[in-house]
Formats: C-alpha cells, sequence, structure tokens
C-alpha cells in the first residue's frame, strides 16, 4: 500500500483566467499501481484517508475525511462552519499524477476544475500536521 499527499490547486476556471494557487485541497490517501484511488486501501485505512480545504479568506483551514460510497468519491467536513460535504466528478476514474485535472463540486454549488499540482510518496500518513500539508 502506498500513501501520496496530493495538493490540488484551483486551475483556470470561469472568474479565475490564470486559475489560483492560493486555494485548493490536500488530499492524503492510497494510490494503485495505475495512479488511481485505491478503494480496498481506503476501505482498510479509512482514518488515514483526510482532506484540508484551503483558500484565502477563511479563517482557518477546512479538515475533512476522504470518502467512498460505490463509485463515488467526496469530501466529507464535520463541522457545519466548514460547509458541505464536496463531490468530485469521477474521481475514482481519474488519474492523480501532477498536471493532471479532477473537478469539485464545492459545497456552495460551484463545479470548479483543480489541477494535481504536487504528489509525495507518504510513509506514515497520520503524522503529517495539517498546517505542513498544504
Amino acid at each position: 500500500m502506498s500513501f501520496y499527499q496530493i495538493i490540488l490547486r484551483l486551475a483556470r476556471n470561469p472568474g479565475y483566467p490564470d486559475g489560483d494557487d492560493s486555494q485548493g485541497y490536500v488530499i492524503v490517501a492510497p494510490l494503485d499501481l495505475d495512479d488511481h484511488l485505491d478503494p480496498v486501501d481506503w476501505a482498510t485505512n479509512r482514518e488515514l484517508c483526510t482532506v484540508i480545504r484551503f483558500k484565502p479568506g477563511t479563517e482557518r483551514d477546512a479538515d475533512g475525511r476522504l470518502t467512498h460510497h460505490g463509485s463515488h468519491w467526496s469530501f466529507h467536513y464535520d463541522a457545519v462552519e466548514e460547509g458541505d460535504d464536496e463531490s468530485v466528478f469521477r474521481l475514482g476514474d481519474h488519474r492523480l499524477t501532477v498536471g493532471d485535472y479532477v473537478t469539485v463540486h464545492e459545497g456552495d454549488g460551484q463545479f470548479l476544475t483543480y489541477r494535481v499540482a504536487e504528489r509525495t510518496e507518504v510513509h506514515s500518513p497520520n503524522a503529517i500536521p495539517a498546517r505542513e500539508r498544504a
């Protein structure tokens, strides 16, 4: 099993012609040999599969979990002030390598595209402090 820290940064979108590196997500999750999320390793290590949403103008980052139901992956946040869950369009079908893109259905109803900006293998995913992930 290989866990990775995957950093997504806002890509070019309406209103963001150049994207915005100051907002995005940090995901810690297992990937298979084809660079896709590994649902089997996820199922046995759910507590290690985290997501942090960062964006300017927010008082704090939103800490959550990567969740999986059938073929649907989403970002789940426990605290009400962190917003609604966010689904990721066909995340299980996407390779998560630097330069690839994913679309997030954000809690406010927007669909925004993010690019995989960084990906690093981590040997102890539960030892990464939240502030060091982004």
